[in-house]
């Protein structure tokens, strides 16, 4: 066992050698001062008990969270029922926003290592002529609301180990996209390390372990410890939006969702689309155990998968967008009894090296990566809610380098858009049979995002042609 002057640390590397770890340190001898420094900094970042309790989720011998029993289809304001309710529930949002109860949550902890780009996603371009990032679109989407109700949405980013410096560089580079500094809150959410088939914990290289980022359900933890939630009271939000970095069609702070959240007095309400079939890779919004909480699609049996209403519809239809309505309050007082949730785990193809400490890449899923969700917060909550949107206009992901859910495909799906809101108007312009024009032009979020909008800058609108930005 080595030894080491600070106790705390010492006492870790004890633990560590009793949980049948102490291959972390077999290249010690090998390495120079400051791959030392670095192993030593990693191995303090190790929490023992949750290191314990991982080992035990490993083994089997605890319990996982998706031991779930009954499943039934949840409730769902459905679009066909949305459309005498809409106008009712609307004004609710819109005085919420303007009474500044609103915030928006971005979880942007990944890289665009999948997209072929070597950064955090945010910064991946997305838009058809400016090539604008992702981050750039989001925040333009918050200065038309802080413009359109005289407002200022505070905005809080859940970054990683991995991405945060760069992530909070490029915001100071881009001046915030216009946003103030002050409304603009970066934390990191934490990490867990990987293990391989027999519980040791993977090593990426001789001085450095294999760690991973503990899932959008640490979103809830990272809130908490960064002061974040405390912050929002002191501001008086009421309201928290929760979103993910790779949907370039998310509607943010949605007055009307928000609306409904607010009418249906729901702490945690979510966005659903109907999914192309019942092999989409897409987790679900059902009952579990006559409570609302997501499936996802590796964990729905065959028969619940493939299940179909007498009306010939899937069973299990509500495909979960990850965009979520939370109420502070609710997180405030979760958080108070424990800010963790439940961990999942997942075999994985996980980079390592061998005994000899050369790298090596298996074509196998040679490791086990933990990680918490978000939604499981739903099966805490008295009351939840959860409304069907349009896929052609609220979801469009980007995570795959071609095919779907790629760039290509979120460009598709942002030109429809655009051309949808301009045809909807009147405006003239030539579109294929799925809305598609032919050639790539854009409309910025603070030019128009209705067609109520472009209704009311018609006279600004040049006749639409390949390279058109209409900005702000």
């Amino acid at each position: 066992m080595i030894t080491v002057q600070d106790s705390t640390l010492q006492q870790k590397i004890e633990h560590l050698y009793a949980q049948n770890q102490g291959h972390i340190f077999r290249f010690w001898d090998s390495l120079n001062t400051n791959e030392r420094q670095e192993l030593l900094s990693q191995v303090s970042k190790i929490d023992i008990p949750i290191l314990k309790e991982l080992l035990a989720l490993q083994d089997g011998s605890e319990k996982e969270i998706s031991g779930f029993f009954k499943l039934e289809p949840t409730e769902v304001m459905t679009l066909r029922n949305r459309k005498n309710r809409d106008s009712a529930v609307l004004p609710l949002g819109e005085e919420a926003l303007r009474k500044g109860e609103v915030a928006a949550f971005l979880v942007a902890g990944g890289q665009g290592s999948r997209l072929g780009f070597d950064g955090p996603k945010g910064i991946f371009p997305v838009t058809p002529v400016k090539r604008k990032p992702l981050f750039q679109l989001f925040a333009e989407k918050l200065l038309y609301l802080n413009n359109k109700y005289n407002t200022r949405l505070p905005w809080y980013i859940m970054t990683s180990e991995t991405n945060h410096d760069m992530t909070v560089q490029f915001f100071r580079e881009m001046a915030y996209f216009g946003l103030s500094e002050n409304d603009v809150h970066f934390f990191k959410q934490d990490m867990l390390p990987a293990f391989d088939k027999n519980g040791k914990i993977i090593m990426e290289n001789k001085h450095r372990l294999f760690f991973n980022p503990n899932g959008h359900g640490g979103s809830l933890q990272a809130l908490h410890k960064s002061g974040s939630l405390s912050d929002m009271e002191a501001r008086g939000i009421r309201h928290l939006f929760y979103f993910q970095v790779d949907n370039v069609l998310v509607n943010i702070c949605d007055p009307l969702f928000l609306g409904y959240h607010i009418a249906a007095k729901s702490q945690m309400s979510t966005k659903v689309i109907r999914k192309t079939g019942p092999e989409e890779k897409m987790g679900v919004i059902c009952k579990i155990n006559g409570q609302d909480g997501v499936v996802e699609y590796s964990d729905l049996g065959e028969e619940e998968t493939f299940a179909r209403t007498e009306d010939g519809e899937l069973k299990y239809w509500a495909g979960n967008t990850a965009i979520h309505m939370m109420d502070v309050e609710f997180l405030l007082n979760r958080a108070g009894r424990g800010a963790r949730l439940p961990y999942h785990k997942a075999e994985k193809n996980i980079p390592c090296i061998d005994e000899a400490g050369e790298k090596i890449k298996s074509d196998e899923k040679n490791g086990i990566k933990f990680e918490t969700f978000i939604f499981d917060l739903l099966l805490d909550v008295q009351k939840s809610f959860t409304m069907e949107v349009q896929r052609s206009r609220e979801f469009s992901a980007v995570k795959n380098k071609e095919g779907s859910d790629s760039p290509a495909s979120a460009k598709r799906d942002l030109l429809r858009n655009y051309a949808g809101l301009l045809t909807q108007a009147g405006v003239p312009l030539k579109v294929d049979a799925h809305g598609i024009p032919p050639f790539e032009f854009e409309i910025s979020p603070l030019f128009a995002q209705s067609v109520d909008d472009i209704n009311a800058k018609k006279e600004k609108i040049p006749v639409i042609k390949q390279g058109t930005y209409l900005g702000e």
